[in-house]
């Protein structure tokens, strides 16, 4: 993929894939709302608590597919990978992260199986 990524959305997949927590965690606003497998979480401690099991304790790595940017929205397309139960999800897991920033802090990121419905 050699299309460039937003800066925030660089950010995000740049710190996933450094497994770099605190630089991951510093992206989001105090009072963003993460929205992930039917759950949200709202606020920098709920995200942090999120993301230590959700992202870095099973060493979840993102390889970018496609991206599209427009109104401050930016849908990023990833190949997933780690040590997360697979159960019921499809080979490979493809998800839809949509990240909305403002001031070059994330507000709001939504996480999706690719094709689902949108934020």
């Amino acid at each position: 993929m050699n299309t460039p990524l937003p800066p925030a959305a660089d950010r995000y997949v740049r710190s996933v894939n450094a497994h770099d927590a605190a630089s991951f965690n510093a992206l989001f606003a105090d009072d963003a709302v993460v929205r992930d497998a039917g759950r949200e979480f709202k606020g920098a401690a709920a995200i942090r608590e999120w993301s230590d099991r959700e992202v870095f304790a099973p060493l979840v790595t993102l390889e970018v597919l496609d991206v599209t940017d427009s109104d401050g929205r930016t849908v990023v397309t990833t190949k997933v990978d780690g040590n997360f139960d697979r159960t019921g999800l499809p080979d490979p897991v493809v998800i839809d992260h949509h990240i909305v920033s403002e001031g070059g802090k994330i507000s709001a990121l939504t996480c999706l199986l690719s094709g689902g419905a949108g934020v």
